[in-house]
C-alpha cells in the first residue's frame, strides 16, 4: 500500500463530522489529526505540524472564522492551506473574508472534499 505522506488536522464540534471526515480521509492514505475543542487548536497545529487544515466555521468557544484570522496574521503558519467547512449561508463569503483557500458546505459530497483537498495539496 501507497502511503500519503500528507498530514492534514480537522477541527469541528461535531465528533460524528470529525469520525466520517476522518474515516473519508484515511481511506485516501492521509494522516489525520481531530480536534474537537476550538480553543486548543493552534497548540495542536504547532504540535503536529499538518499541511492541510479543515475547519468548520460555526464553534463554540472560538469560531472558525477568528480562529483562521490569527492563523494568517502568524508568521509560522499564514501558508497553512485552510478549508472551511459551514452549513451557514453566508460560509462562503465569512471564510473567504478570513482568508480561506477553499469553501465547502456542509452537508458537503465526500467526492467534492477529496477533491479540494487533493487540489491543495498538490499545489
Amino acid at each position: 500500500m501507497i502511503t500519503n505522506t500528507k498530514k492534514i488536522m480537522v477541527c469541528d464540534d461535531d465528533q460524528g463530522i470529525l469520525d466520517v471526515i476522518q474515516m473519508l480521509l484515511e481511506t485516501e492514505n492521509f494522516t489525520v489529526f481531530t480536534e474537537i475543542h476550538s480553543p486548543n487548536l493552534i497548540n495542536n497545529i504547532k504540535s503536529n505540524s499538518p499541511d492541510l487544515l479543515l475547519l468548520d466555521l460555526w464553534m463554540p468557544f472560538m469560531a472558525g472564522d477568528e480562529i483562521l484570522k490569527s492563523i494568517r496574521a502568524s508568521k509560522e503558519f499564514k501558508d497553512l492551506p485552510v478549508i472551511v467547512l459551514s452549513a451557514s449561508v453566508d460560509g462562503s463569503d465569512i471564510a473567504e473574508d478570513a482568508g480561506a483557500n477553499a469553501f465547502i458546505a456542509k452537508p458537503f459530497d465526500m467526492n467534492d472534499l477529496i477533491s479540494k483537498v487533493k487540489g491543495l495539496l498538490m499545489n
